[in-house]
């Protein structure tokens, strides 16, 4: 049941085109949001021309987070648009994975160059339009577990998240005098269409069996299962909303009971 809990807020998910993403942007617009949702592609996912249908106060754009002049462009226009983007849910991110000593600077640039430079771009360019506003908002970034230790086989992965966490940290230090929020969710193992990318990886690095990492890490989840989508989305929409106005600088856990923190 919708409490309308973001009604009248203008929400931005960058990654919205499946996985947590897309199911955030589905709990905002039940919430009550104004949501821009912003993918690579350049047409919506057929999950979000459905949702579309249904919620006229969606709008898609396509955009690379790299671009740092496009981020500054769209963010500038949908605020026109549709008013000051006052909720972001940080999201895009690419994951890639090699042994220690065969992880190459091609890798490394286009793992940081997404998930770090494009997170924090799109985070500024938000809190630029929020302070010139003399608006309160929220910023939600997207962490992982992954970024609470580090994996032999995911260094690169594992330092963007961290970077992750730790700019969520300054950037909540820096708008606190603004009344502007800043944290991070960090998920656990969460069942999406990544997984398969992901399982496939360990396979040819670990030299296991289709699918047999993914049965792997859910069994040893302290709840013994992966997580959904949506256990991502309840925590986002709480950040989001005004029911979590005295927290900022914080990294939630949404794993589980993997990481106890």
């Amino acid at each position: 049941m919708s409490l309308q809990r973001l009604q009248g807020k203008h929400a931005l998910v960058t990654g919205a085109n499946g996985g947590i993403g897309l199911a955030t942007v589905a709990a905002f617009l039940q919430e009550g949001a104004i949501c821009t949702a912003i993918d690579l592609p350049a047409a919506p996912s057929a999950e979000i021309r459905a949702l579309a249908a249904q919620y006229s106060n969606l709008h898609y754009y396509s955009l690379n987070v790299v671009d740092t002049a496009a981020v500054k462009a769209l963010i500038t226009q949908v605020n026109q648009q549709y008013g000051v983007v006052s909720v972001l849910f940080n999201n895009a991110a690419i994951f890639d994975m090699a042994p220690l000593l065969e992880s190459h600077e091609t890798m490394y640039d286009k793992i940081f160059a997404v998930n770090v430079k494009g997170m924090f771009f799109v985070m500024q360019a938000v809190l630029q339009a929020l302070v010139d506003a003399g608006q309160t908002g929220s910023i939600i970034n997207l962490a992982s577990q992954a970024g609470r230790r580090g994996e032999a086989l995911v260094s690169h992965y594992c330092a963007s998240k961290a970077a992750v966490i730790s700019y969520t940290q300054s950037a909540a230090l820096a708008m606190a005098p603004h009344g502007i929020r800043v944290n991070a969710i960090s998920p656990g193992v969460i069942d999406t269409p990544m997984w398969a990318h992901v399982d496939g990886l360990f396979a040819k690095y670990e030299g296991l069996q289709a699918g047999e990492k993914k049965i792997a890490v859910g069994k040893a989840v302290p709840l013994g299962y992966m997580g959904k989508p949506d256990d991502v989305a309840i925590a986002a929409v709480f950040l989001a909303s005004d029911e979590s106005s005295y927290i900022t600088a914080q990294t939630i856990n949404v794993d589980g009971g993997n990481v106890m923190s």
